[in-house]
Formats: C-alpha cells, sequence, structure tokens
C-alpha cells in the first residue's frame, strides 16, 4: 500500500471516528485511539507504516509541549506558587511515590514502578474541561480548581520527560545516579540558553517578523523557533518536547503569545491527534482476555489513590471537605499525558511491551469512567466521604443560621455574591428592599460581612441551609450564579415546598434557558443576551441610526425574551400607538358566583393561546399557578395573550 494511500485511509477513518465522537460527546483522544486500533497490527483489515506514524507522532508531544509552555510562563508560575502550584505539584509527586512504592512492592523494578506511578499521577484536562461545562460546574469551586490542578500536571510532567529517557539507558544505582546527575546538569544548561536566547532574541525576532505583516513568514517563525528549541535539548541528550517546552515559556512572557498559540494550534491539534492514532495502533485487543482482570485492578488503584490523596491535600489547604471529596473524584479520571510518558518509556526500554499493554488499558479504563466520576462527583462525595458544605477553618467566616433571618419578611435572597450578586444586592439596598445572600467564596464573604452587607457562607442548594434564610417568608429568590447543576437542584426544592414562590435565574447563555424554565424558574437571564444587545445598540448609534428606533428594537428584542417584559394590562386605547393595538398583554378576569369552572381544574380550561402568569385568591398572589389547582368563586386569573384570545378567554370562564 503506496504512501499516498495511507494518508488518504488514515484521514478518511480519522474524520468519521473523530465526527461521530464529538456529537456523541465522547473525547476525540479516544476516537483517535480507536483508528490506531482499526489501522493498527492486531485488527483484521488494512495495517499503516508503524515507524512513519511514530515519526511524524513525536511532533505532537513536542507541539503540546511548547504551547503548555506559552501558557505557564515564569511570571505565571511565580503568581501560581501558592495554592494550585502546592497542590499541583503534590498530587503529582504523591500519587507517584504510593502507586510506584505498591508497584516496587509488587515486584516490578523500580524503575518500571516509577513509570507507573508517572502515568497514574496524569489527569485528562480534556475530559474533566468538557463534562464540568456540559454540567455547568466549570466555574464552581472544586471545578476551577480541579481543573487548575489538571492543567498544572502537564507542568510537573516536564521532569518526567527529562528522567523516564535516562531510567532506559541506566543500569545500575550508581549509573544511574550518575546519569541522571548529567540529565538534570544538561536540563539546567538548556535552561539556561533557551532562557538567554528569549530574553535577548525571540522578542527582537518576533518584533522583526511581525513588521512585515506575512502571516506565512511568522508560522515559518514559530515552527523555527519550537523546532530549534527541541532540537537544542535533543543535541544534549534530552528529549525534544522538553526544549519546546521552555522556548514556550519564554514565548509566553511576551506580547505574541496568543498569536503564536493560535498559530502552532493547527500543527499541534492534528500531531497530537496522530500521537494519539500511534498509541491507539499498541492496543492488542486479542491480549485483553489475559490481563482484563490485572487492568481493572490497575484502574482501580489509579482512581482510589487519587482520589483519596487529592482529596487529603485539598483539605489540609483549609478547603471544605465536600469541596475536597469532588476534586479527588474529578482528578481520578486517566489522562492523556501518561500516553505520552508510556511511549516514552516503552520507545526507551524502560517498560517491556507486556506491561505496556496492562497499564494502557487501565489508564484507558480509567478515562472511560472518567465521564461518570466527574457527573455524579456530588452523590459520590456524599456517600464515600459522608462530607457535607462546612465552612473554612477561619473563624472570621459569617454562617447563615435560623437567627440571622428571624427578622426578615418579604425579603430577598440572593444565591451568589459574585459581581452579578453584589450588584443585585445594591439595586435591593438603594429601595430599601431586606435581602440576604449566600457565597462559597470564603474572603468574599468575610469582606462583605464586616463591610456591614447581609452575606453568610452556605451552599444554597442545601435545603437546610435554604430553610434557614427564612424560605417560607421571602419574597423573591435570585440565583445570580452560573452553576447550573446547583440552580437545578435548588429549583427542584423550591418547586416542592414553595410552588408559588418566584424564581430568576442567571446563566452564561442560552443553552440552559428552556431546562431551568421548565425546572421552574420564572426568569432565566443569559448574560451572552445582554451583552449582545449593549454591543448591538452602540453599533447602532455609530452608524448614525437615530437613538429612538435603536430603543425600540432594543425593547422589542427584550419582550421577545423575556415573558415579565411583555407582561403589561392594556390601558386606554386613545393613549396608545397603533403598532401597540395587537400587542399582547394581560387581563385580570373575576371567577363571578355562577361561573361553571368552580370546582375544575385550571388544567381543564381549554385557554387556547393564553397563559395564566398569576393566581390571586383571597388578596394573596400565587404566581404560575400549577395546573391541578382547583378554582374557587371570586379568584382573579391572570391571563397573558393577544386581544382576541383574552376576549375568548373570559367569554369562556364567564359562560
Amino acid at each position: 500500500m503506496g504512501f499516498l494511500v495511507q494518508i488518504l485511509l488514515l484521514l478518511g477513518i480519522a474524520v468519521t471516528v473523530v465526527v461521530t465522537f464529538q456529537r456523541l460527546h465522547i473525547p476525540s483522544s479516544l476516537g483517535y485511539l480507536l483508528v490506531g486500533l482499526i489501522l493498527g497490527p492486531y485488527t483484521v483489515g488494512p495495517v499503516l507504516d508503524v515507524a512513519e506514524i511514530k515519526s511524524l507522532a513525536e511532533f505532537g508531544i513536542v507541539f503540546l509541549l511548547f504551547t503548555i509552555g506559552l501558557n505557564f510562563s515564569l511570571p505565571q508560575l511565580h503568581a501560581l506558587r501558592h495554592q494550585v502550584l502546592g497542590l499541583g505539584t503534590g498530587q503529582v509527586v504523591l500519587t507517584t511515590l504510593v502507586v510506584g512504592l505498591v508497584a516496587w512492592l509488587s515486584g516490578f523494578h523500580p524503575a518500571v514502578a516509577f513509570v507507573i506511578g508517572a502515568v497514574f499521577a496524569q489527569s485528562s484536562t480534556t475530559i474533566i474541561g468538557k463534562q464540568l461545562a456540559e454540567q455547568g460546574e466549570e466555574n464552581s469551586r472544586h471545578g476551577r480548581l480541579g481543573l487548575a490542578m489538571s492543567v498544572f500536571q502537564d507542568v510537573t510532567a516536564v521532569p518526567f520527560v527529562v528522567v523516564i529517557p535516562v531510567l532506559g539507558a541506566a543500569a545500575g544505582a550508581d549509573v544511574l545516579a550518575n546519569t541522571l546527575g548529567w540529565a538534570m546538569a544538561k536540563a539546567v544548561l538548556a535552561f539556561v540558553l533557551v532562557f538567554i536566547a528569549g530574553r535577548w532574541l525571540l522578542r527582537p525576532l518576533f518584533h522583526l517578523v511581525a513588521a512585515q505583516r506575512s502571516a506565512e513568514v511568522f508560522t515559518l517563525t514559530v515552527l523555527l523557533v519550537a523546532l530549534l528549541a527541541a532540537w537544542t535539548t535533543n543535541s544534549l541528550g534530552l528529549s525534544m518536547a522538553f526544549g519546546a517546552f521552555l522556548a514556550g515559556m519564554m514565548l509566553g512572557e511576551t506580547e505574541f503569545r496568543h498569536q503564536v498559540e493560535s498559530t502552532i494550534r493547527p500543527f499541534r491539534d492534528v500531531l497530537l491527534g496522530l500521537f494519539f492514532v500511534g498509541i491507539g495502533m499498541l492496543i492488542d485487543p486479542a491480549a485483553l482476555p489475559a490481563i482484563w482482570h490485572w487492568a481493572l485492578l490497575g484502574m482501580l488503584v489509579l482512581v482510589l489513590s487519587k482520589t483519596l490523596l487529592v482529596m487529603l491535600l485539598v483539605k489540609r489547604s483549609g478547603i471544605d471537605k465536600l469541596t475536597a471529596w469532588r476534586t479527588g473524584l474529578l482528578l481520578a479520571v486517566g489522562g492523556e499525558f501518561g500516553f505520552a510518558l508510556l511511549a516514552i518509556a516503552l520507545s526507551s526500554g524502560v517498560i517491556d511491551k507486556d506491561l505496556s499493554q496492562i497499564v494502557l488499558t487501565s489508564v484507558l479504563f480509567a478515562m472511560i469512567a472518567g465521564p461518570f466520576l466527574i457527573r455524579y462527583n456530588y452523590v459520590l462525595a456524599t456517600l464515600f466521604g459522608g462530607a457535607r458544605p462546612a465552612a473554612t477553618s477561619e473563624p472570621q467566616v459569617a454562617e447563615v443560621n435560623a437567627e440571622v433571618t428571624a427578622h426578615l419578611q418579604g425579603h430577598v435572597i440572593v444565591c451568589g455574591y459574585g459581581r452579578i450578586g453584589q450588584s443585585v444586592g445594591r439595586f435591593l439596598e438603594e429601595e430599601k428592599i431586606p435581602y440576604i445572600a449566600l457565597d462559597l467564596d470564603p474572603v468574599r464573604v468575610r469582606e462583605a460581612h464586616t463591610a456591614g452587607q447581609p452575606v453568610y457562607y452556605g451552599d444554597a442548594a442545601q435545603r437546610d441551609i435554604l430553610d434557614a434564610l427564612g424560605l417560607e417568608r421571602a419574597r423573591l429568590v435570585v440565583i445570580s450564579h452560573d452553576d447550573v447543576s446547583a440552580a437545578l437542584k435548588m429549583l427542584a426544592y423550591l418547586r416542592s415546598v414553595r410552588p408559588g414562590l418566584p424564581v430568576m435565574v442567571r446563566t452564561r447563555d442560552e443553552s440552559q434557558v428552556e431546562e431551568l424554565q421548565a425546572a421552574g424558574a420564572l426568569e432565566v437571564v443569559p448574560e451572552t443576551l445582554e451583552a449582545g444587545l449593549m454591543i448591538a445598540s452602540q453599533a447602532l448609534l455609530l452608524l448614525d441610526v437615530p437613538l429612538s428606533r435603536v430603543a425600540r428594537r432594543i425593547q422589542a428584542q427584550r419582550a421577545g425574551r423575556y415573558p415579565l417584559m411583555r407582561e403589561f394590562f392594556r390601558g386606554d386605547t386613545l393613549t396608545e400607538t397603533p403598532e401597540e393595538w395587537d400587542v399582547q398583554r394581560l387581563r385580570s378576569i373575576v371567577v363571578p358566583p355562577a361561573s361553571p369552572v368552580i370546582g375544575h381544574r385550571l388544567g381543564e380550561l381549554k385557554l387556547t393561546g393564553v397563559t395564566v402568569t398569576a393566581l390571586v385568591r383571597k388578596g394573596e398572589r400565587y404566581p404560575a399557578p400549577a395546573v391541578d389547582i382547583y378554582l374557587q368563586e371570586d379568584d382573579v386569573l391572570v391571563v397573558f395573550g393577544s386581544l382576541e384570545q383574552l376576549q375568548a378567554a373570559e367569554k369562556l370562564e364567564l359562560q
């Protein structure tokens, strides 16, 4: 089979598999593994030239480390030196040591045990980020912490890239120590060379290239710098990926970082996909029946060790127990970078082919189980850890209790006191409307509470905390954070205990609007919609469109999106403009004593095209009444619809 035919076959199968996996919301890296399995030597069908694939795939890791270096420049590493740096480094080091010790006690060579520990220490940022985004938890406390630690794992893996090839070259302990010492000395020398080049050469070079205003020249320069740094470290006996990482770190300090990353991304993604294809070609399905139980055991060691170690580290840093358990479950997933380290160890002769199959399958099993661990992280955290939300160990953080809210009546509950929650609080305070706010950021709570604002530490998704907020006396609930899963839990509970209580929810975009409204939210406000309306209005004004026309267009867009902005009562038609006559309105319809609808459920009424927005009974208003409520004499139904629909509804109830 010719080389061009192999490329066409690879591209055709890769496009088919990856598109299918993306439609099923499965990580693309697993799709590339399947492509490698299909085209590998262990399955029936066409086989690609493994040597040519491996030589190209190595550059995928080079460009991956180059990109990681761009995002972790020296100033950024210095800024992360406290919590994330300590937790990320501690997790990788402890997992490597613990798993390596278990493997060594099980009879493996120390070098092999070290490789197994290093491979198991990695987590998939792709799987974690994608699953959290689907659940709406990417901005939650455990989500942000888990993502930060998983990204930082890639940096801590760089020393493994230096050390693992050395393990394959050294035999005795003395030789190993000398070889590692020389390797570290070469790594320091490479860092100094790249650092000097970055300080004195890279910035002027890119200024010169950028002045040419040629995307072609800029792309060639980026490739030259990345590959030249890779060649430098390779000439010193180190891996090419290490040199690319150092070059990325130096460029990450310049103003060209974002453009460099954008330029290198297509090369990185394609070659990294090719790398995973190469890993997939190493999988032997025929070996699975003989090793599946060992691979399953390896997966359990990987998941349990990382969950427990991360939980202990996070909890020891002063974060509450529930968040610690949830962060541990996020990082329990296996990682693609583990495949990279395994491939380096296999090519260096540190680990044999049979054992690599077990380690590879263990990581693969952990990656498959990862989305389920992340999806049910709250349930598992409370089940295994017996954890409940708790305040930070700092005594200055104010906690909510029933005594705090005993005096509140007709107040607003604000869940989340970030930028949006604080803006809502300021408006409520100016209108002298009582409110109470909750947040899970102990620093923010302490500062706001010290400033005299009614802000307390607590998780509003917990029923007992909601009850302690005086829920039965509240007038409105505003969910101002963008944790969709927590909002859905709150809405389910509020619907069961206070079905008539209006709830407003803020969300990042419009993808979850229908789901939140179906769960009971009276109004859902997407950030992207409001930002788009403001940008559009300013653009129209700059284009000399009259202010009155811009205001009408924005009002029309908002009215089409927010029901509350369309729901207003008709006045005297003489005071309305002609274009307003056909606009939908609210109307109050009183159920008279002789009405045949008395004693019937609301859902039994044939109200075609209109919506019942509220029911008023004996002076008490019930927004969005349930369809199974029985109608009584003198009930007032507030219905929303066009003039003809409202007149038809009124006739129906008066018959």
